[in-house]
């Protein structure tokens, strides 16, 4: 979306760098991490939920993400009949949210960023949030994630494409909560090439991310 990027382009003039997918398609001069999601609707009152002091791990282990009630990701098509590709959809749709949740607050420490990114994707990750904080700027409105495809390499590697649709999706000031409103134009929409591979621990992290505002193929 115009949004996130958009929104703090003046306090960031530039958000670090695009990582190239081995074995995917090339970027363009515009790819960059995964980071330029989204946040989005004018609530005119301050996100319900506080940042937590700690992320909760669920019974398996996996740390617990939440995010604000006025933050809502859609992901769609996550079962494929393959239990393989059906889990890198699920981490890979968790590394979304964790992203979200340590941008709006609710995980302060980015618990989940570690978990479900690794190399550089993390750093890139790590700084991208860090430019919100800067900024002070949250996220807040509805983003959906769509024509998710994965691509197994080996036993401990896939790709994993999709698309952003982030016309719902806005930046709002910590301070004042005003939503920073954008039209809807081509570059609302999204494309996303990731690397994705399997730890010891079964988990599938994200370690190389590209992102094309704009997409051809992501287009409504």
């Amino acid at each position: 979306m115009t949004r996130r990027s958009r929104l703090i382009t003046t306090a960031t003039a530039g958000v670090t760098a695009a990582l190239l997918v081995a074995g995917c398609g090339g970027g363009d001069g515009d790819s960059s991490t995964s980071n330029d999601k989204i946040a989005g609707a004018d609530t005119g009152a301050p996100t319900s939920a506080s940042p937590s002091a700690s992320t909760s791990a669920s019974s398996d282990g996996r740390p617990k993400i939440t995010l604000p009630s006025d933050v809502k990701l859609t992901f769609d098509g996550g079962q494929t009949g393959d239990p393989v590709k059906d889990a890198v959809l699920a981490d890979g749709a968790e590394r979304v949210r964790a992203e979200d949740a340590a941008i709006a607050g609710t995980d302060p420490k980015g618990e989940g960023l570690a978990y479900y990114n690794t190399g550089k994707a993390l750093e890139a990750t790590l700084s991208w949030v860090a430019q919100f904080k800067k900024a002070n700027v949250t996220i807040t409105g509805e983003v959906r994630y769509y024509n998710r495809k994965v691509t197994l390499q080996s036993k401990t590697s896939a790709i994993l494409t999709f698309c952003g649709d982030e016309s719902k999706g806005f930046s709002k000031d910590k301070k004042t909560n005003k939503v920073n409103k954008t039209p809807v134009t081509k570059n609302s929409y999204v494309s996303y090439n990731t690397r994705l591979d399997k730890n010891s621990a079964g988990v599938w992290q994200t370690s190389q991310i590209i992102s094309v505002r704009g997409a051809a193929q992501c287009q409504p």
